[in-house]
C-alpha cells in the first residue's frame, strides 16, 4: 500500500497563533505558518531554542526537533492510542521488569542534538525517575512509533527516526506502520545505522531481538485497520 500523504496538516491555524503567543519573545517573528505547516524563518532553531519553544507549547501541539527541524507531531487517535496498549499488555506480560514509558521524549540522534517525542519508550523500571521533559537514551532497550495518518510520516518514521535512533545508540526501534499493515523491526544500531531490519504483515509472529527479547503475536492488529 502506498503511504497516504495528502492526510491532515500539521495543525491548526488557532494552534499556531497560540504557539507564537506562548512562545519567547525572540523566537515569535520567526515562526510561519505556511500551507498547513510550521515553518522557521531566517535559518533553523538551535537545540536550546527549540527546547525552549516546546515548553510552552499548547497540550496539542507536540513539537520534536529531527533532522534539524522543528516537527509538530500528530495527535493520537483512538486506534493509535489501541495499538500502545496492545503493546503495552504484551510487554508487561512478557517483561513485567520493563516500563513501556507512552510519549516519551527523548534526546536521539548524533551526540544527542535532536529531540523526539516517542509513542513509547521502553527501559528498566523507573528508568525515568526524575528526568525533565527530555531523556538520555542510555540504558533504554526500544523505541517505538505507530504511524499516524498525517502527510509527514513518511519521511519523519520511516527515514528519520530509524537514522536517529540508530545514531543515539537505542538497541531496537518498533515501527507500527498503519499504512503498510506491517511491524519492522529495526535492530544492531552500528556507525549511525541499524544493521538488521524485518518487515512482518500484521497477523504474523514478530521475534523482538535482545536485549528486548520479547514476542508479538500481532494478529489483534488486524482489528485496527483503517
Amino acid at each position: 500500500m502506498t503511504p497516504d500523504t495528502t492526510q491532515r496538516p500539521q495543525m491548526s491555524v488557532e494552534e499556531f497563533d497560540e504557539l507564537v503567543r506562548r512562545a519567547p519573545t525572540e523566537l515569535r517573528n520567526r515562526l510561519e505558518f505556511l500551507g498547513g505547516r510550521l515553518c522557521v524563518r531566517h535559518g533553523p532553531l538551535d537545540v536550546d531554542e527549540f527546547e525552549e519553544l516546546a515548553a510552552v507549547a499548547p497540550e496539542t501541539v507536540r513539537l520534536e526537533y529531527i533532522n534539524g527541524k522543528v516537527e509538530v507531531k500528530a495527535m493520537p487517535d483512538g486506534n493509535h492510542t489501541s495499538i500502545f496498549m496492545w503493546l503495552l499488555r504484551q510487554c508487561m506480560q512478557q517483561r513485567p521488569d520493563l516500563d513501556l514509558a507512552p510519549e516519551r521524549g527523548v534526546k536521539a540522534e548524533a551526540y544527542r542534538r535532536g529531540r523526539a517525542r516517542t509513542d513509547g519508550f521502553l527501559a528498566p523500571v523507573d528508568h525515568f525517575s526524575g528526568d525533565g521533559e527530555w531523556s538520555e537514551t542510555d540504558g533504554a532497550l526500544m523505541a517505538v512509533e505507530i504511524t499516524s495518518h498525517d502527510r509527514d510520516t513518511d519521511q519523519r518514521d520511516r527515514i528519520d527516526k530509524p537514522i536517529g535512533y540508530a545514531e543515539a545508540d537505542i538497541p531496537v526501534y518498533l515501527l507500527v506502520d498503519r499504512d503498510n499493515n506491517t511491524v519492522t523491526v529495526f535492530s544492531e544500531p552500528k556507525d549511525g545505522r541499524y544493521q538488521q531490519s524485518q518487515s512482518s504483515p500484521w497477523g504474523t509472529t514478530v521475534a523482538i531481538p535482545h536485549p528486548v527479547g520479547i514476542t508479538l503475536h500481532t494478529e489483534k492488529l488486524k482489528d485496527y485497520a483503517d
